[in-house]
């Protein structure tokens, strides 16, 4: 009996301490299952995505490649919302440069190789988002045009150039040769761009021209002939300004003299805007060569194949004293974060670009002809002859310069330029009148930044 009645107690005891002590063990086992819950959750929000325009060939849209990669990771990631705001290609830069001065950016935008942006401290490096593996599998220049004082401001995503575009229907109809695998001299150019201006109507004036462009600002469609003679713009040690040489008149002589002395380009070439140029290219088909980036391929197809166009083929821009072809371009597009302060949302931008820059999308970027940034991807136009001699070119293609005011500065070189074409200053003129501007801004800057 009392072994029994001991039992007893020592169960009711144990019972008690169950019902006593049970629920405390219960409610912090619950919060702690809940902190564990909340530290794997990730961002919920919005997040904000100003971006430019690219034609998709697929979906006959300017913004279509960009939507359906967003909605899908809309789709993979419920309670993200990637909110798209479109920039206007002329003005966008200027945009962007005044949400910065009043803060009110987004979280991403295609500046991540902007050395403008770059230099203002205002986005984040991603680094430490980036392994060795990653790192490896980019293309030199596309990493290169991301990087600058040791760091890495963005996510490459697609390559591009500037190249000669070529009216083959004209070139057939003057039976003018194309230059040999697509290299020309500078004196070759002129030779065939002069038997390829003339009177098509026999109407006593000059209606088709070899060669015609424009001069805008974060232009680059001339610049293959201005620096055709080895000029540089800048100083690459110390970024002090250095188109100013002998090297720099011939090459703003030698784009001159297509208009003043050749007389191979049509009249309103220097004031003419790049809708004009470009319609006299495409839509007239009053121009035999039209310097311009590789999304005109996939548009000039599009009218091609709907009866409305012609045949084409591309050449490099001719050769001079430098002795090879040269082109220079914003060359790698990159999407760049914009400063953060929520841990959890600069992860989830850093995993939306990612998902966007991935290697199953890289190998969709034929759909707005232009070039993939990783060495993975391979080659994605074996069966585009046009596409694959612009990418073995693309290697030769100069980054813009990092200078921090480069946008302002190359708007006064436009300017100047221009007032050489239309005779209103001299060659020596016009590039002392460039140096003073360019001199003047950037001391003035330098004094509001202190």
């Amino acid at each position: 009996m009392k072994r029994v009645g001991f039992c007893t107690f020592f169960l009711c005891l144990l019972l008690c301490t169950f019902i006593i002590f049970g629920p405390f063990y219960f409610i912090e086992n619950r919060v702690s299952n809940r902190t564990d819950d909340t530290k794997e959750e990730g961002f919920k929000g919005v997040i904000t995505l100003w971006d430019y325009p690219y034609f998709d060939i697929k979906s006959g849209t300017r913004y279509g490649w960009i939507l359906s990669k967003i909605k899908v990771f809309e789709r993979e990631n419920p309670g993200v919302y990637i909110e798209l705001k479109p920039l206007n290609v002329k003005t966008g830069i200027f945009e962007l440069e005044t949400a910065i001065k009043t803060q009110t950016y987004p979280d991403i935008a295609p500046v991540g190789s902007d050395y403008s942006i770059i230099h203002q401290k205002v986005l984040m490096p991603i680094d430490e988002y980036l392994n060795k593996k990653e790192l490896a599998d980019y293309k030199k220049q596309a990493l290169d045009a991301v990087q600058f004082e040791g760091k890495t401001w963005g996510f490459p995503w697609m390559m591009t150039t500037y190249t000669l575009f070529l009216n083959k229907d004209l070139f057939n109809e003057k039976g003018v040769s194309f230059p040999k695998d697509g290299d020309w001299t500078y004196d070759e150019f002129v030779k065939k761009m002069k038997k390829l201006t003339y009177d098509q109507d026999n109407d006593g004036k000059m209606d088709v021209y070899g060669f015609n462009s424009f001069m805008g600002v974060n232009d680059y469609n001339t610049w293959g002939i201005l620096l055709s003679d080895g000029a540089k713009i800048f100083d690459e040690k110390n970024l002090s300004y250095a188109f100013n040489d002998k090297r720099a008149i011939s090459g703003l002589k030698k784009l001159a003299d297509l208009k003043l002395v050749h007389k191979v380009t049509p009249n309103n070439f220097g004031e003419n805007s790049e809708q004009e140029a470009w319609e006299s290219f495409y839509k007239e088909k009053k121009v035999a060569v039209y310097p311009t980036g590789t999304w005109a391929v996939n548009a000039l197809n599009k009218l091609r194949n709907e009866g409305a166009g012609f045949e084409f083929t591309v050449a490099n821009y001719p050769i001079g004293a430098m002795g090879k072809s040269v082109a220079i371009c914003k060359n790698t597009s990159a999407y760049g974060i914009f400063r953060q302060e929520d841990k959890k949302k600069l992860e989830m931008c850093v995993k939306f670009l990612k998902f966007v820059s991935a290697e199953v999308y890289q190998k969709e970027l034929d759909r707005l002809g232009v070039f993939p940034v990783k060495k993975s991807v391979g080659e994605i136009y074996k069966k585009d002859p046009i596409m694959s001699n612009i990418e073995k070119n693309l290697e030769t293609t100069q980054n813009i310069p990092q200078h921090p005011n480069w946008i302002k500065i190359d708007g006064i070189l436009q300017s100047q330029f221009r007032q050489v074409l239309l005779e209103n200053k001299s060659l020596k003129d016009a590039l002392k009148d460039a140096e003073k501007k360019i001199k003047t801004y950037n001391e003035v800057v330098k004094k509001m930044d202190r």
